[in-house]
């Protein structure tokens, strides 16, 4: 499913894994995030300006068995918006779609999937 524009209807609803309240909640935030936003790159930048100013970290959670602290979010060279994670001294930065949540998920995770919701992978 292609991102949205500003003033388009959902696409046709699909089985989802989530339950329906939810995901209404999710394109309630995902239409504030696409508010003056055209085109690809303005929507993502509108994804990832709520999700930086509503993701409270920094956090700890696991990557590939390390204990890690995201300490922010940021856009990689490739336009993904990814969590900037730290082990110790190394500093990686995780494509936030592959990055596993604690248990219980920090405030403002949902952000991240609205960001899955924008890509049409949730």
């Amino acid at each position: 499913m292609p991102p949205r524009g500003k003033g388009t209807k959902p696409a046709a609803r699909r089985r989802s894994r989530i339950p329906r309240e939810e995901r209404r909640n999710l394109d309630l935030l995902l239409d504030d995030a696409l508010t003056d936003a055209y085109g690809d790159g303005e929507q993502r930048v509108g994804i990832f300006t709520m999700l930086e100013d509503n993701l409270c970290v920094p956090f700890r959670t696991r990557v590939l068995g390390v204990e890690v602290v995201v300490e922010g979010v940021d856009m990689n060279d490739g336009d993904e918006i990814v969590a900037v994670c730290r082990a110790g001294k190394e500093l990686q930065r995780v494509p936030v779609l592959d990055l596993p949540l604690p248990s219980p998920p920090p405030r403002g995770a949902e952000w991240i999937s609205v960001y899955r919701l924008w890509l049409g992978r949730l």
